[in-house]
């Protein structure tokens, strides 16, 4: 019994602060559409998604800076999760 607590509580710990989202998924929505803000309609924010929608992407500094974030494991969803790389 205490093994499989142990086990639990190391499980929760490993992925606390972990978005659900997929980090591929993520970069190719970012990368092809994120001018569009639909990776941010992806992370569950649709009030960002609706600003990079309405200013392209803030004018392409926010398509870049997203992209940034996305790669340095910065990127959060809308619960506060973080994005991770696979790799």
């Amino acid at each position: 019994m205490t093994d499989e607590k142990d086990r639990w509580l190391h499980s929760l710990k490993q992925n606390a602060g972990r978005s659900g989202a997929n980090w591929w998924t993520t970069f190719y929505l970012s990368l092809l559409f994120g001018w569009l803000g639909v990776d941010r309609f992806y992370l569950n924010s649709p009030m960002l998604g609706l600003l990079k929608l309405f200013t392209m992407g803030g004018l392409g500094l926010w398509w870049i800076a997203d992209l940034i974030l996305l790669c340095a494991n910065r990127m959060r969803d809308d619960n506060g999760g973080i994005v991770h790389r696979p790799f």
